[in-house]
């Protein structure tokens, strides 16, 4: 197809016409970044002027910078948890946001255990798609040819709740994938995938794994690139044809749909598409019943160009056995999102993980900086921090994130730390470094130090009666087990040995951990199989001990040392390995139920 020449972009040349555009709009919003925050506040400021929120900070209608950051304060989802609540008991008046609320996006992050509820508008969804419709023209720049197959993505929806007043609460990708934008996406030679919609949006996590994998096997010479949203996600895939191929190679082999598939449209969907395939089955079982599944990506993909996850932050922890199934293929990280806002996409998506940054794109929402630095003390409500706008953040400094939405959250924390990696045109790009707080995190669960503690304080509760309590704990997020869990290392004072706490009461121990874990995690366990039963590690009387005499010879101070309560260093985990006595597992799932929504 020919382009025309004066829409060829500075990213590279456009693969088609559609593309040149897509990429003339980066251009325009990152070369006049501090133009197109001004007028992003000023249509938030003005839209939301008569709103409840607004309103207490007499803004009198002003709509500049100045005024703003002024007079209306920085917040964090507690602050604003009074507002939400009502919104979610089904207050119809304009409290954050001038246009209806159309549901709430549940967040990954907890308040008090249960998931944070997130307003959103149906506006925004428009302004999501818009980011999203820039995905493809940029890693079409890196990689050619991707108009020539399909996409094998395994995408699901999770459970939705309803808040008493009515409102629809659930993930912003359940939302996405329900909405009209996605369901009746026009044709996009470049963005074809091998999953049906019916499989996407099938509730049932084991019915819509099984056919979005029978349909990747079945048009495996078309699959071009291979992802998930998070690289665990890949994972739990891998390891679901690792316990299933049998059966996926007889529905190929038969030409005949596994029963479980209960589903009245999905099941009638996939019947249209699996026929006999005989010598495909004979494939698929010489492949999967090999030992070694070093490459299996490539081996059943031969044609896949790229996987296409999430790495950065807690999901790096899966890398190497990314690339252990993945035979050596690239790892394409594209774009940065939250369920407060999507914010902006990678223009150099084959960079190595370690070398991903994000180019916040400046008509998302409005972005002020909090620059970052540990040691520093809480912020204070009497002295308000000076937060730097996007333009004008400096290369190399760690900053945390904080938005104004028109969706109505104003000057909101959202927790993510972020260091400047340089520019684009005179937009800013970013490394995600870490969320806030967050101890430990397999998939979209977040875990900080003070809920890890609480759940020991409980599972310590059955050590009472045996006289035995916990001296000193410590945890690791495991990614090398499929799906990956949390271990937890504990040192016990048994002061009974004759009575000392049995294998079967540990094991108790362990339920009653996760029974106190928040809802997000609960989930991961119960509903979407993406957190493995928590495991408990006994380790030796003196074990901590030992990690303080390793830690101080290593130049920390005796007087200040406390033992950390996450650990990922090698030699570390080396030492608390070798001295482990007994280890136990959680017997059973904890308690989730969809349909609870404390509101």
């Amino acid at each position: 197809m020919a382009i025309d020449s004066q829409l060829s972009s500075p990213l590279g040349p456009p693969a088609c016409e559609k593309d040149a555009k897509a990429l003339q709009f980066i251009e325009d919003m990152t070369k006049s970044v501090d133009e197109v925050q001004r007028r992003v506040l000023e249509e938030i400021l003005s839209q939301n002027a008569d709103t409840e929120y607004l309103g207490k900070f007499q803004l009198n209608g002003a709509t500049d910078r100045d005024t703003f950051k002024s007079k209306v304060p920085v917040v964090t989802y507690e602050d604003l948890q009074p507002e939400i609540q009502r919104i979610a008991n089904g207050d119809l008046s304009p409290i954050l946001s001038a246009h209806p609320i159309s549901e709430f996006l549940t967040s990954s992050g907890t308040s008090a255990g249960e998931r944070k509820l997130m307003p959103t508008i149906h506006e925004e969804m428009d302004r999501r798609q818009k980011l999203y419709s820039l995905l493809m023209p940029v890693m079409n720049l890196y990689v050619p040819g991707l108009d020539k197959g399909k996409g094998l993505y395994f995408l699901f929806v999770k459970a939705e709740t309803k808040t008493p007043g009515g409102l629809v609460a659930r993930p912003v990708l359940t939302s996405y994938y329900n909405s009209e934008q996605f369901k009746t996406r026009p044709y996009d030679p470049y963005n074809v995938y091998t999953s049906p919609n019916e499989a996407i949006l099938c509730a049932d996590s084991f019915q819509s794994m099984y056919t979005q994998m029978l349909c990747g096997l079945l048009m495996r010479e078309e699959v071009l690139r291979v992802g998930a949203v998070f690289a665990s996600g890949l994972l739990r895939a891998i390891r679901f044809l690792q316990l299933h191929w049998k059966q996926l190679a007889y529905d190929i082999s038969t030409g005949t749909l596994n029963p479980k598939i209960t589903d009245p449209s999905l099941r009638d969907c996939i019947s249209k598409i699996v026929k006999p395939n005989p010598e495909l089955s004979e494939f698929i079982t010489e492949e999967c019943s090999a030992e070694n599944w070093e490459g299996i990506i490539t081996r059943i993909w031969p044609n896949t160009k790229y996987l296409d996850v999430i790495v950065t932050g807690a999901m790096a922890q899966y890398i190497p056995t990314l690339e252990y199934y993945g035979g050596g293929l690239p790892l394409a990280c594209t774009m940065y999102a939250s369920s407060e806002c999507y914010f902006g996409l990678n223009l150099k998506p084959m960079s190595k993980p370690s070398e991903v940054s994000y180019t916040c794109m400046p008509n998302m929402c409005y972005y002020e900086f909090l620059p970052h630095d540990p040691n520093a003390p809480a912020l204070s409500r009497d002295s308000p921090p000076r937060l730097v706008d996007l333009a004008d953040v400096e290369a190399g400094k760690q900053y945390e994130l904080i938005i104004t939405t028109y969706a109505g959250l104003c000057r909101y924390r959202v927790g993510d730390i972020l260091q400047v990696t340089g520019f684009y045109n005179s937009t800013p790009q970013f490394r995600f470094i870490r969320r806030k707080n967050v101890l430990l995190s397999i998939d979209s669960d977040k875990t900080d130090e003070a809920e890890l503690q609480k759940a020991i304080e409980n599972a310590s509760v059955f050590l009472r009666e045996f006289n035995t309590s916990v001296v000193e704990y410590t945890s690791y997020a495991d990614a090398k087990s499929i799906p990956g869990h949390y271990v937890i290392y504990w040192e016990l004072l048994v002061k009974d040995p004759e009575n000392s706490p049995s294998h079967e009461v540990l094991n108790q121990c362990c339920l009653a951990m996760e029974e106190s874990m928040n809802s997000v995690y609960r989930q991961g366990r119960v509903a979407d199989n993406s957190i493995g039963p928590l495991e408990i590690r006994v380790v030796k009387n003196g074990t901590f001990e030992e990690l303080m005499d390793y830690a101080i010879s290593r130049g920390a101070s005796i007087n200040q040392y406390k033992a950390p309560r996450c650990v990922n260093f090698t030699p570390i985990m080396e030492l608390l390995d070798s001295r482990v006595v007994s280890v136990h597992f959680s017997p059973a799932a904890p308690h989730w139920n969809p349909e609870r929504r404390r509101c």
